[in-house]
């Protein structure tokens, strides 16, 4: 494994109630701001090496901001994932912007856009990578896929939450060590587009620079999202009318691209990307692209 620089700068944003979320910042910290929601599992660290080199090239302010539950967010329970994007203001208002945009990356797609939804006048553009759909409440997907699970699985899920991060940590410490043979042992059995992206040193070693450094503490935001993703967000995609930009592989095995096609759809103003032959991951390889379409549409170079 390649060794992963350290992001420019670390830290903890204090929410009040004892509560605070960790984040990690890249680039420039005067430029525009872009909150990068990690996937489910991840952290504060899950960014791609090229997304930093892009955000240095591009004078952005580029912070990733962990879930309640993982590396150094204390612990916490929203009742809907639109509750979010109070936090999420909290993060931009601490780190000095007014306006923002959003990533998400699989399962921190719904959160972007729950920031969308509650900020519009501070949400400049979305990136979604992979996103995970609703799979209940009025914007439901049609097909099934493996997060239909979580709404099978609600009634253990929801009263398990409280014990379940400390179940989890407790569990991937021993494995600790073999992260890179369980890496290459998970990149095995995906998809062809995904062993590629994972044969990659770089993303490699972010991915388990990331992981290693957030089950120090705790691990509990897993238990969180999946919880979460099993039931109503809050809020409707349809009424998201802050421009999305969608990117989405057409051999993804974990959000069948059938699920975008239908979410996008709904969505007031989405371009959508299918990506021939990419899996699920495939969006570490195009984060430069990704970065790149949310500053040219914020200064209003193009538009969904």
């Amino acid at each position: 494994m390649r060794p992963v620089p350290p992001p420019r700068d670390e830290g903890a944003v204090p929410l009040g109630h004892g509560r605070a979320l960790g984040y990690a910042a890249f680039g420039e910290p005067s430029g525009r701001l872009v909150l990068w929601h990690h996937g489910t599992p991840g952290a504060r660290r899950q960014i791609p090496l090229l997304a930093r080199r892009t955000a240095d090239r591009l004078g952005i302010h580029l912070v990733s901001v962990e879930r309640p539950g993982v590396g150094d967010s204390t612990d916490h329970r929203y009742r809907a994932i639109r509750e979010w994007a109070a936090d999420a203001a909290a993060v931009a208002d601490h780190l000095g912007h007014d306006e923002f945009a959003v990533v998400g990356l699989s399962g921190g797609g719904p959160y972007a856009l729950a920031c969308a939804h509650e900020l519009p006048d501070r949400v400049k553009a979305v990136g979604l990578l992979g996103s995970v759909c609703p799979v209940v409440g009025p914007d439901v997907v049609p097909d099934a896929s493996i997060v239909d699970l979580a709404v099978r699985l609600q009634w253990l899920l929801g009263p398990l939450r409280l014990v379940a991060g400390p179940g989890l940590w407790l569990v991937v410490q021993p494995f600790m060590p073999a992260t890179h043979w369980i890496l290459q042992l998970y990149a095995g059995r995906m998809p062809r587009g995904d062993r590629l992206v994972f044969a990659d040193p770089e993303i490699e070693g972010v991915l388990i620079d990331d992981i290693v450094n957030a089950t120090r503490s705790r691990f509990g935001a897993v238990a969180h999202d999946v919880a979460l993703f099993g039931r109503d967000w809050g809020f409707s995609i349809g009424d998201v009318r802050v421009p999305v930009f969608w990117w989405h592989g057409d051999d993804d095995n974990i959000i069948p691209v059938a699920h975008a096609l239908h979410a996008s759809e709904l969505l007031a103003n989405c371009a959508l990307e299918v990506r021939p032959g990419e899996s699920h991951i495939g969006a570490f390889a195009i984060a430069d692209l990704v970065l790149e379409t949310l500053l040219a549409a914020w200064t209003g170079q193009s538009g969904a």
